[in-house]
Order: structure tokens, then C-alpha cells, then sequence
């Protein structure tokens, strides 16, 4: 069993800090940008390259989704020690990545998908450890207050990932996987060398477990709007880059709008910290759900280069910001007891991402109505995202038990 620090003095508590946000966002960066969204500019390339087919990258992306579910259930037991689960995570994503740069021929398509729905494990577990020990030791030091800045390594690690792929757009996507395997593993040595100390009992996520009480209406209506944000979000999120391929052949061209849409996630997390603390977190959610519902609407009208820019920078601009928005929100009118309110936004919320791929999936390359597959995807990705937002901007006493609106946890 760990010693507990010492209580840090004035004197070396900002430093403390600082490390602990620094290794935070490292590892959201390894666990998110590459272990989770690393498929997502390298699908373009893999089809050029004949690696993969449309079908067969919406089995993918489906596969590491079903992963962060299967995650996300798993997560609390492995968040029982968040400094130990934090490491194998890492060094998961890492190996993962790697692996599907050593396949080739046959055994790619249905290996690749397990290497996937294993990563999407492995960031799963990460994101529940990193939350666990930063939050955990940030509180301890008086300053919970910088734990938001911790979520900016989702928005980092995805424009990472996105500038080396658009930057290494001539190579083969295989060399580019073996890249990124490396820079996670890079990352995950970094992690393993610091000496991250547990000083005090870990906050592991929970579950619903049975025996709990059923969620009020408002709540259903809570989670219902969660795993339309889910849904909303993930079809640019998996298929930007692909759209824009279809457009122009050069990888120079279209990868950029990947780099955009985490350069978006980390600057507006890092907006809200700074200057949205205090607004209430139904109209921080609100708005992010409806600049969403902008960014997949946009891609109605056109989907030319100009409009890929714009929904990556709405999409990616508000998807954290409505992540942290939505469970303060859930804490806020469940504050005796959030975590069965919490676990279910958590799994409407991977539903709706997996729903995502998948819808792409059974509409296949058919035409209905003259458009394809991505464009009625996000057709229904904007009316959910539409109605939702309309519904968070009503008066909460029209929908929710009433709770202080501004009250943030």
C-alpha cells in the first residue's frame, strides 16, 4: 500500500499542479487522439490504398466504439487503482496501433476491427483512470478548479494525430499506423516514468446497479439527449476526412480537417474554462448542441471543402464542451445520488455512437433520393441534434425538478 504524500506547501503546490494537468492532458491525448480517433483521418488513406473498403471502415469505427462501451463497464473495476490502470491503458493503445500496421492482406479487415474494439477499451479505461487520479489529487491541493483544463488533451492529441496524418499523407496508411504506434507508445513511456503517486483513495466511476430508483421523466429526457449528442457528433467525427477525399484526391488537401476539428476541441475547452464557469450548464449545453446541429447541417447543403471546414470547426468546437455541460448538468438535479443518471447518459451515449457507423453501414453505397449513405446520416444527426437543443433551451422548471440553474459541481 502507497504512503500518503505530504500535504504540499504553499510553495510547491503550482508546480504539483501543473504536473498533474500536464500528465492529465498526455494522456488524454495518447488514449483519445490515437487510441480512439486515429482511424478517423487514416480511413481515407486506407481506402486509397486499398487497405479497406466503406463497409468494412464503418464495421471498424462500430467495433472501437462497442470497445469504449465494453470500457466504460469495465472501467471501475480497473479504476481501483487509477495510477497502475492509467499505465497498462496507455501502453494498450500503444500496442493496438502498432499492430495494425504489422497486418496486411486477408487477415486486416477482421483483425484490424478487433485491434479497434480493443483500443477503444484500453482509452476507455484511460479516460476513467486520468479523471480518477487528476481530479482526485487536483481537489487535494485546492484546485479543482483546473481540472477542466485536463480535457484539453482530447482536443491536442486528435490535432496531433491529424497534422501527422495530413503532414504524412503521401506515405502508405500502414507506415502511418506504425508512426502513430510509436508516438503512443512514446507517450506511455513518458507516463510510466513519472512517479504518480496515489495520496488519496481513488474516486472510481460507477455503474447502475439493480435496486436503483428509475430515473424521472426529465431525466429519460436528460439521457435521450445525451445519446443524441452521441449520435450527432460521430458521423463528421468518423467520416470528415472520407467526405473530403471525395472531393479532392490530395491528402494535403483534405486532411486538414481533421487538425481543425481537434484544434476546435481543445481551444473550446479551454474557452470554457476560462469564461463559461459560471454560466448555467443547460445553456452551455444548449448552445453546443445546437452549433452541432449547424456543423451537421451544413454538410446538407454542400460538401465542399469550405463546408468540411465549417463543421469541423462546429463539431469540433462544441462535442467536449457539450461533454463536460451534459454530466455537470446530470449532477446538478440528481445531487443526492448522480451515478444511475450518470451511467445511463454514459450508455446512451456509446449507443448512440455506435448507431452512428452502423446507419452508415446498412444504408451501404445506394442512393435514396438522390444521396447517399453520409448525407441521411447526418440528416438525422440534425434533427436530433435541432430538437434537443430546443428542448435544453426551454425553462428548466418546464422539464426538471427545480435545481439552481448556475450550480456547477
Amino acid at each position: 500500500m502507497r504512503t500518503p504524500a505530504p500535504a504540499p506547501t504553499p510553495s510547491s503546490a503550482p508546480q504539483g499542479t501543473t504536473r498533474i494537468v500536464l500528465t492529465g492532458i498526455l494522456a488524454l491525448a495518447v488514449a483519445m487522439g490515437i487510441g480512439r480517433f486515429a482511424f478517423t483521418p487514416l480511413l481515407p488513406l486506407m481506402l486509397r490504398d486499398g487497405n479497406l473498403d466503406g463497409a468494412g471502415g464503418a464495421e471498424w469505427a462500430a467495433a472501437n466504439y462497442i470497445g469504449y462501451l465494453l470500457g466504460a463497464i469495465t472501467a471501475p473495476r480497473i479504476g481501483r487503482d487509477p495510477v497502475w490502470g492509467l499505465r497498462v491503458a496507455l501502453w494498450g493503445v500503444a500496442l493496438t496501433t502498432f499492430a495494425v500496421g504489422v497486418l496486411a492482406g486477408p487477415q486486416l479487415n477482421a483483425a484490424g476491427a478487433v485491434l479497434r474494439l480493443a483500443a477503444g477499451v484500453f482509452s476507455a479505461w484511460c479516460l476513467v483512470c486520468a479523471s480518477s487520479w487528476c481530479l482526485a489529487e487536483l481537489a487535494r491541493r485546492g484546485a479543482a478548479q483546473r481540472s477542466a483544463w485536463v480535457y484539453t488533451g482530447v482536443g491536442f492529441g486528435i490535432c496531433i494525430t491529424g497534422v501527422l496524418t495530413w503532414a504524412g499523407g503521401a506515405q502508405p496508411a500502414r507506415a502511418l499506423w506504425l508512426e502513430l504506434g510509436a508516438v503512443a507508445a512514446a507517450g506511455a513511456l513518458l507516463a510510466s516514468l513519472q512517479r504518480l503517486e496515489t495520496s488519496t483513495p481513488p474516486v472510481a466511476p460507477h455503474s447502475a446497479t439493480r435496486g436503483t430508483a428509475p430515473a424521472a421523466p426529465g431525466r429519460w429526457a436528460l439521457v435521450f439527449c445525451y445519446g443524441s449528442f452521441g449520435f450527432g457528433y460521430i458521423v463528421p467525427a468518423t467520416f470528415l476526412p472520407a467526405m473530403g477525399r471525395a472531393q479532392v484526391a490530395d491528402p494535403a488537401v483534405f486532411g486538414i480537417s481533421w487538425p481543425l476539428f481537434g484544434l476546435a476541441a481543445a481551444l473550446s475547452v479551454a474557452a470554457a474554462a476560462r469564461w463559461l464557469a459560471r454560466r448555467p450548464r443547460r445553456t452551455v449545453w444548449a448552445l453546443a448542441q445546437a452549433s452541432m446541429a449547424l456543423g451537421t447541417g451544413v454538410l446538407l447543403v454542400s460538401q465542399a471543402l469550405w463546408a468540411l471546414a465549417i463543421s469541423a470547426v462546429l463539431v469540433g468546437g462544441t462535442f467536449m464542451v457539450a461533454t463536460m455541460a451534459g454530466l455537470q448538468l446530470a449532477r446538478e438535479h440528481a445531487p443526492e445520488n448522480p451515478t444511475p443518471l450518470l451511467a445511463r447518459m454514459t450508455v446512451a451515449f456509446a449507443l448512440g455512437q455506435i448507431a452512428g457507423p452502423l446507419l452508415v453501414r446498412a444504408l451501404g453505397p445506394a442512393r435514396y433520393g438522390g444521396h447517399d449513405a453520409l448525407w441521411w446520416s447526418n440528416a438525422a444527426a440534425t434533427g436530433l441534434l435541432a430538437l434537443t437543443a430546443v428542448w435544453l433551451a426551454l425553462p428548466a422548471r418546464a422539464r426538471l425538478p427545480a435545481h439552481p440553474s448556475g450550480e456547477s459541481t
